[in-house]
C-alpha cells in the first residue's frame, strides 16, 4: 500500500472497528482525509505515520493541558485514536477555529529555517490574514507556550469568523 492509498478504506474499518458511521468528508489534502461521524465527531486518516505521530502528540499535549481554545478560537479536543489505521478521532468546531497539527513540532523538535526562509514565511502570512496577523501572532505564542510550533499556518487551519472586521 502507498502512502496515499487506502485512506478511505482504514476510516471504514475505524469506523466498523469503534463502531461509528462514516458521514460527509469534511475535507483533504497533503495530510490525509478527515470524515464527519455520526457520533458528532470527526475522523482524520493520515498518508503517512510521521504525520500521524506529529499531529497525535499535539493534540495529546493539548489535551492533557485542557486547552479547548487559544485565544477565542476553538481548538478540537482528541477523543480517541488508532495507531494501527494511523487515524485520530476529535471534536468538531466551528469558526473561529485553530487546527491542523500535522506539521508542527514540540519542543526541541523544531526546525530552524534560514532568515530569508523565515522572512518569506512571515510575508506570507501577513498577505493571508491582513490586518488579523497580529491575532495569528497572538495564536502562534499561545500555542509556543504549551511548546507547539506551528509551521503550517493559513486560513484554513486558523479561521476566523467571516462577518468579523479587521482590527
Amino acid at each position: 500500500m502507498g502512502p496515499t492509498s487506502g485512506l478511505l478504506d482504514r476510516a471504514e474499518r475505524y469506523s466498523t472497528l469503534y463502531q461509528i458511521r462514516l458521514g460527509a468528508r469534511l475535507g483533504f489534502g497533503k495530510d490525509g482525509t478527515i470524515w464527519r461521524t455520526d457520533a458528532r465527531t470527526a475522523l482524520k486518516v493520515f498518508k503517512t505515520r510521521d504525520l500521524y505521530v506529529r499531529e497525535l502528540a499535539a493534540y495529546q499535549r493539548l489535551r492533557e493541558r485542557g486547552v479547548a481554545e487559544l485565544c477565542g478560537h476553538d481548538v478540537p479536543t482528541l477523543e480517541q485514536w488508532d495507531d494501527d489505521l494511523m487515524a485520530i478521532e476529535m471534536t468538531i468546531v466551528e469558526r473561529p477555529f485553530v487546527l491542523d497539527f500535522a506539521s508542527a513540532r514540540l519542543d526541541g523538535d523544531r526546525i530552524e529555517f534560514p532568515p530569508d526562509v523565515v522572512e518569506e514565511q512571515e510575508a506570507r502570512i501577513r498577505e493571508l490574514f491582513g490586518l488579523r496577523v497580529w491575532k495569528v501572532a497572538a495564536i502562534r505564542a499561545a500555542l509556543e507556550q504549551h511548546g507547539i510550533h506551528m509551521t503550517d499556518i493559513h486560513p484554513g487551519n486558523i479561521a476566523f469568523v467571516e462577518s468579523e472586521e479587521d482590527e
